[in-house]
């Protein structure tokens, strides 16, 4: 392939995306491994899909802000190198699909020239930081979370504490108690509050997680100053790149790293890093994300919605008063996430007169405009109905979240959209009336891994599948009783019944018929379901898991004419887990030059980390010639020393951990940082030699 260009004033970025380039030729020349290719480009948003011969490329928009140029350049993007169409994601991201690998360095350079990344947003890293998409506005907050999640954004962007971790970490900033950023299913989450001094702080929930195992997370802090979450968030990031899990990803989350060694023990640990942090008090700028400019007042437009149901309807649905008097948010559904490129520029001229220029995506796979005058909803309402942006009931029952299931994932096992598509539309035709309840959460995942957030619906769906007649039949696992209780609780989603996919129409009529006769005056779904309980549930849907009176139909899964067949595909979503023992070295030198250039730029705390994963790296390359393979980079520590110090095989004075672990236990000075790179480098000469004599 030809090299690649680019003209990007930021250096920093410009080598990122010239490295990219270089990385893909090398791998299209054999010289670097799939394995680790792979885990390279997804650290750059670069994931391959259920197609072969092209990617995915997940855009990193932290909490989901984009301005309306950002929003029209996306398009162009998507329209020049992928499918012309975006898919908005549940952590506030937008998608692209079919875009071949060569040209993603390009890709990637058009983005950043309007301040757009795609740097982790796939891979063993800090995934984008989501907060409430009402931040900002929302008049029950006590402070805008945005400028907080931000920071957290950009000081762990490309921060060598979080590069290479066992598997991924997802951070929230809710707005409120009511915790639409669902602070209880993140590995941190942090719940703004004001104590009786008057002080910003936060709550914060830790080691919580969906996927295929949920665990809710913990409450550790009842109010963490607000100087103080870059800190304590740098010390999780480095207990969790230390202590967790690297060759078996399925139990590589924070999560089960606390199921490991007990909450107490991460916390002790945690406590103990906070020597070696860069920061140990962190002010806030919080000017950083400043409130959009409203839009000017115009002339008012003639229009004839003010008295239409259809617009009463929105209005009630769709649109809330903001904390700034006199200025309205307003919600678009869009459905199962998808729009076409060109409806994104025609919305974008649409909207352009009457509102801020920020939108927000949401959790729930929306879009959030601001700062839209009383005067102009009904013209606005006119404006997103002729695009069909207009649709009530945002954020209700006929809202449904959706992952892409058999689309585009590998993972997928069933038709996720196509089931929500038809699930809305049953909502929208038989209950019209529940587009005002925001209490019953629908949420749909074409595999058990939670992309659609199934685990925490009160009513979900998960794409699976049965055998019947000696035929394979596309099934959904239905899960009932999750959701969010408030103030970092929540709930997570119980499995009552396996039926087939078609038949997920029917679970929903059923479940909501039973709800409207059953639930008692002013109960909620959690208290309706609590009361009458899984069994109860279990037995009002098992006529609908008898397979022995299947329709020829219902071995046809949504979306599809052809019969169905699993066709399951290496997910990605976890990153990999690489262990190249002909490689091991040769990353070790590339760390080492990534420490030497931290350091000649002052930057110390950085080359010390540079310089502990050189430690580290070298010493798995050395123990992989034993057969010895150890899970976490504290193992590879202790079994260093026992394979190789404590024999007299490698003379080190004192032990190897003694010489590693130094790094939480010194401030990052100059001083030390110069001491400990010296240390590294002798360590890396010396066993490198010692490696290539094994070999002569």
């Amino acid at each position: 392939m030809q090299s690649f260009r680019t003209e990007l004033e930021n250096p920093v970025v410009e080598q990122d995306i010239i490295d990219l380039e270089k990385k893909i030729r090398l791998f299209r020349e054999g010289l670097i491994h799939d394995e680790k290719f792979r885990s390279l480009r997804l650290a750059r948003g670069i994931y391959g899909q259920r197609q072969p011969g092209v990617q995915m490329i997940r855009i990193k928009l932290p909490f989901g802000k984009v301005t309306f140029r950002q929003l029209l350049k996306i398009a162009d993007v998507a329209d020049e190198y992928g499918s012309g169409n975006l898919h908005l994601t549940t952590r506030q991201d937008i998608q692209m699909h079919y875009v071949s690998l060569d040209r993603t360095p390009e890709l990637w350079d058009q983005l950043e020239r309007d301040d757009i990344t795609l740097r982790e947003a796939c891979g063993n890293t800090v995934r984008n930081v989501t907060s409430s998409p009402d931040s900002g506005i929302n008049p029950e907050e006590p402070f805008d979370v945005s400028p907080y999640a931000h920071a957290v954004f950009s000081y762990f962007l490309r921060n060598p504490i979080c590069q290479e971790m066992g598997r991924k970490i997802k951070i929230s900033f809710s707005s409120t108690e009511k915790d639409t950023a669902f602070s209880y299913i993140h590995d941190l989450g942090f719940i703004p509050k004001i104590n009786e001094k008057g002080e910003r702080g936060f709550k914060v929930l830790f080691a919580g997680g969906l996927g295929a195992q949920p665990f809710l997370a913990h409450p550790v802090h009842e109010f963490l100053p607000e100087d103080q979450i870059i800190p304590y968030t740098e010390s999780v990031l480095r207990v969790f790149d230390r202590y967790g899990e690297r060759n078996n990803r399925n139990k590589a989350r924070l999560k089960y790293l606390v199921q490991k060694l007990g909450l107490d023990e991460v916390l002790r640990l945690v406590d103990e890093e906070r020597t070696a942090n860069k920061s140990k008090s962190f002010k806030i700028d919080l000017n950083t994300v400043p409130l959009p400019e409203p839009p000017p007042v115009l002339e008012a437009e003639a229009t004839e919605a003010e008295g239409t149901p259809a617009y009463q309807h929105w209005l009630a649905t769709n649109v809330f008063e903001q904390k700034q008097r006199g200025f309205y948010g307003v919600y678009i559904k869009v459905r199962i996430g998808d729009i076409r490129t060109f409806m994104a520029r025609e919305l974008v001229a649409a909207i352009q007169p009457y509102v801020a220029d920020e939108i927000r995506i949401t959790q729930n796979q929306g879009l959030l405009l601001k700062f839209v005058r009383k005067e102009a909803l009904p013209v606005l309402f006119e404006k997103l109905n002729a695009l069909g942006f207009a649709a009530p009931g945002f954020d209700s029952i006929a809202d449904i979240t959706t992952c892409p299931g058999t689309d585009t994932c590998n993972l997928g096992i069933s038709n996720s959209m196509s089931l929500a598509a038809t699930l809305e539309e049953l909502v929208y035709e038989e209950y019209p009336h529940l587009i005002y309840d925001k209490d019953i959460k629908v949420k749909i995942s074409g595999c058990m891994n939670s992309c659609g957030q199934h685990g925490l619906a009160h009513i979900g769906f998960h794409g699976s599948s049965v055998k019947a007649n000696g035929k394979v039949v596309p099934a959904v696992q239905v899960m009932l009783g999750g959701g969010t209780v408030g103030d970092g609780e929540g709930r997570v989603s119980e499995r009552v019944i396996k039926v087939p996919s078609k038949r997920a129409t029917s679970v929903l009529r059923v479940v909501l018929d039973d709800y409207h006769s059953n639930a008692e005056e002013g109960e909620t779904f959690h208290q309706y379901y609590d009361r009458l309980t899984k069994d109860h549930f279990y037995q009002l849907l098992k006529p609908l898991a008898d397979l022995t009176n299947l329709k020829d139909e219902e071995y046809v899964d949504w979306g599809h004419e052809e019969t169905f067949e699993t066709a399951i595909g290496v997910g990605e979503c976890a990153g990999v887990v690489i262990d190249l023992v002909a490689t091991l070295l040769l990353e070790g030198e590339e760390k080492l030059g990534w420490a030497r250039r931290s350091y000649e730029a002052g930057a110390w705390a950085d080359a010390i980390y540079h310089t502990y994963s050189v430690l580290v790296n070298t010493a798995k390359a050395l123990l992989l010639d034993k057969a010895v393979n150890s899970s976490t980079q504290a193992g590879v520590i202790r079994e260093f020393d026992a394979n190789y110090v404590d024999s007299g095989e490698v003379q080190l004075n004192g032990s190897f951990s003694d010489l590693v672990l130094q790094i939480n236990k010194n401030e990052p000075t100059e001083q030390f940082a110069t001491t400990y790179l010296e240390a590294a480098e002798r360590f890396y000469l010396e066993m490198k030699a010692k490696r290539e004599g094994a070999f002569q």
